[in-house]
């Protein structure tokens, strides 16, 4: 039987922790984890019915997701994953790996509080969420609540890819998110313009209309969690705007905000609009940057008007 994604937990990190410093490719984990379980061929290649990807790929991929966060492992570059010294921990203190061992963790804790998530040890669909909850809520709720967690670790994921990137990468990224948003039209200027200025405290300028009539001038910091951007980063960027007699500014980090400097940039006016972290990753998911739709569920109801003929 195809464990579920808490069980693989585990021996993910048994596997791992074999081949210390080493970063072991996603793929290989998988096939390792097949293994651990001794599943068969058909168990390997058992696909959603959707078709769009195996059973046992998910699971794993969720399991990695609760140990990242939970900074059990970390992943130093794409599709590879190291234990870290907490993970070592973890196997020494021979316990049981799953979800309530890494609720001791604040950065876990952190993760699971941002969303209004259900428990459910089968993320193959949402029929065990709708077992383990159908006399609290409905099938509809439960689907609804599936969805919200699977994008949540999405956009987790994301803001830490991005923190990630090179500069150069982050503005390009930062190009393709605004364009994708509707700025900028479609001259080559524009997806370039990003990135050039970099002058007086600008990092750089996308035209809010095709013929460049209206700009908008921007600042990004790619900050780690926690080196928040404070209100002196804010009068700076208000300074920056004053000098090129600007009317609008976009300020986006990777980190968050302090309260003070948000206090300064309402105290500033409308002028200069905030997007942190969480922000940017939500805006990249709905926008489809560093993400893509991978399958589409088509809820069906009842058609009164056809059984009233």
């Amino acid at each position: 039987m195809i464990p579920n994604y808490q069980q693989i937990m585990q021996p993910l990190l048994q596997e791992l922790a074999s081949q210390p410093g080493q970063d072991v490719r996603v793929r290989d984990l998988v096939t390792a984890i097949a293994d651990h379980f001794q599943l068969s061929d058909e168990e390997r290649n058992e696909f959603f019915a959707s078709g769009n990807q195996r059973i046992i790929d998910n699971r794993v991929a969720w399991a990695r997701t609760y140990l990242l966060k939970a900074g059990l492992i970390d992943s130093p570059k794409r599709a590879h994953l190291i234990i870290t010294e907490r993970g070592l921990e973890a196997l020494a203190a021979n316990v049981d790996i799953n979800n309530d061992y890494l609720k001791q963790f604040d950065e876990f804790q952190a993760f699971k509080n941002k969303s209004n998530e259900i428990e459910s040890t089968d993320s193959r669909d949402c029929t065990s969420a709708i077992q383990q909850s159908d006399e609290e809520i409905t099938p509809d709720e439960a689907l609804i609540k599936a969805y919200h967690r699977i994008n949540q670790a999405l956009e987790e994921e994301l803001l830490t890819r991005t923190r990630n990137v090179s500069p150069a990468f982050f503005e390009q990224l930062l190009i393709d998110l605004l364009l994708a948003m509707g700025y900028g039209g479609t001259g080559e200027s524009t997806a370039h313009a990003l990135g050039q200025t970099g002058d007086n405290g600008v990092d750089g300028v996308i035209n809010q209309d095709p013929l460049g009539v209206d700009q908008i001038y921007i600042q990004a910091k790619r900050y780690a969690a926690g080196n928040n951007v404070s209100s002196s980063d804010i009068r700076d960027f208000f300074g920056a705007l004053n000098l090129k007699r600007a009317q609008k500014g976009l300020f986006i980090t990777t980190s968050d905000f302090t309260a003070s400097a948000i206090k300064t940039a309402n105290d500033l006016g409308s002028r200069i609009v905030l997007i942190n972290g969480q922000q940017l990753a939500k805006l990249m998911l709905r926008y489809n940057i560093g993400s893509r739709n991978e399958q589409t569920l088509h809820l069906k109801k009842i058609d009164e008007e056809f059984f009233e003929g």
